[in-house]
């Protein structure tokens, strides 16, 4: 009896079957990515938000112990290094740094706008990030102003693009 050999088959894809997988795959990275993409957007501004408030709390905590607001000159930086204090007087009653790690910059890279006094009534200063454009006066500026309202309920303009330096 002789034996025959049966012919050897390769089992495996075929192009045209890769090429359906490759196209499904696509078809879902591009449904999902805008989806990505924007929880991303959201993540970064719902941070620089709380970025803000925690610089709204040192500088309040600077308040309590100086009895004023850094002035526009000193900036931010007194809430973490009283070398940027303007007298000796203010640096003695500085209680600092009211912050762990200083924070010059906002989730963008860029760096805070700190207005003192602010041009808005009753506001003691203004608090601003410019966004993820860079651009002072867009519509992704983030700012303390954002979501107050005034003595009457309505809310505070939030526009902070006809502030002159």
């Amino acid at each position: 009896m002789k034996k025959t050999r049966s012919p050897i088959r390769r089992r495996g894809f075929t192009i045209l079957e890769l090429l359906i997988v490759i196209g499904i795959i696509l078809a879902i990275g591009g449904l999902v990515t805008p989806f990505l993409l924007n929880s991303l957007k959201e993540s970064d501004t719902g941070l620089t938000k709380i970025q803000i408030q925690n610089l709204e709390q040192g500088l309040d905590q600077f308040y309590l112990h100086m009895k004023r607001y850094p002035t526009e000159e000193e900036g931010l930086a007194a809430l973490w290094n009283s070398e940027s204090l303007e007298d000796e007087e203010a640096t003695a009653n500085w209680k600092g740094p009211y912050f762990e790690k200083p924070s010059p910059k906002d989730t963008w890279g860029f760096e805070w706008v700190y207005r003192s006094p602010s041009e808005v009534e009753g506001i003691a200063y203004d608090l601003l990030s410019v966004g993820p454009d860079g651009e002072e006066g867009t519509d992704d500026d983030l700012t303390n102003l954002d979501g107050r309202v005034d003595a009457d309920g309505e809310p505070i303009d939030g526009d902070l693009s006809d502030f002159t330096n």
